[in-house]
């Protein structure tokens, strides 16, 4: 009996869209070292995003969010808005030099899937692709409480999220997936069963119309629900 040999999954496909050249040729260089990443295409400013998404097609795009033309927020607004059923839009990983950049808690409103200092290690910056590649939130609850802090933006009455008349389970669950938690995670401190949490997070979403959890998080912060301080 003949063994079929084993297939290979295909490198994960990594855009970088960038204003400056060397800290795109460095992210090429730490991505393409890896076997499971491939840096396929570049841009040098938001208004290269569509063009590169189209001829690309990458799974993940690593967006600077400060460029001179097009910035990060509105590039990403970009992205987001091509997501279709079966030809979904690449998941977003804004690039920042600075942690309490407003821009940041902006392109994360605007869709964007996590960020990541330019100063983080290289070892960082791959695992930070898979994890949004494979679907998941590169969520730092704390990051996010300091940027909603920073900003002004909080409801201090606490109710922002009145509108979205979510259940007592839902409230807890959102809570929950604020402070970080996986839906794994979430189900050992509930007593619930992870297929149930999904669906109470699904339902979370839906309500505050939001498209993961990333913007739960922030859409929680910043309506005062869970408090910033």
């Amino acid at each position: 009996m003949t063994v079929p040999p084993a297939t290979t999954p295909a490198p994960i496909r990594v855009g970088i869209v960038d204003d400056e050249p060397l800290v795109r040729a460095g992210l090429r260089v730490i991505l393409d070292a890896e076997p499971d990443l491939a840096v396929v295409g570049e841009a040098d400013d938001g208004t290269g995003v569509p063009q590169l998404v189209a001829d690309v097609r990458p799974d993940v795009v690593l967006m600077d969010v400060r460029m001179p033309r097009v910035d990060g927020i509105a590039a990403t607004r970009a992205v987001v808005a091509g997501d279709r059923p079966g030809a979904p839009a690449p998941r977003v990983l804004v690039l920042t030099t600075f942690e309490n950049d407003d821009h940041v808690l902006d392109a994360l409103r605007a869709g964007a899937q996590g960020f990541l200092l330019k100063r983080a290690r290289p070892e960082e910056v791959a695992q930070a692709v898979r994890v949004v590649a494979r679907g998941d939130s590169l969520l730092f609850p704390d990051a996010v409480r300091r940027l909603v802090a920073g900003s002004g933006r909080e409801d201090a009455a606490g109710d922002g999220l009145r509108d979205a008349r979510l259940t007592e389970r839902e409230g807890e669950v959102l809570r929950l997936v604020a402070a970080g938690m996986s839906n794994a995670e979430i189900a050992a401190e509930l007593y619930l069963g992870v297929e149930t949490v999904r669906t109470h997070v699904g339902n979370v979403l839906a309500k505050l119309g939001v498209r993961d959890r990333t913007q739960a998080v922030v859409r929680a912060y910043e309506s005062g629900f869970v408090p910033v301080r």
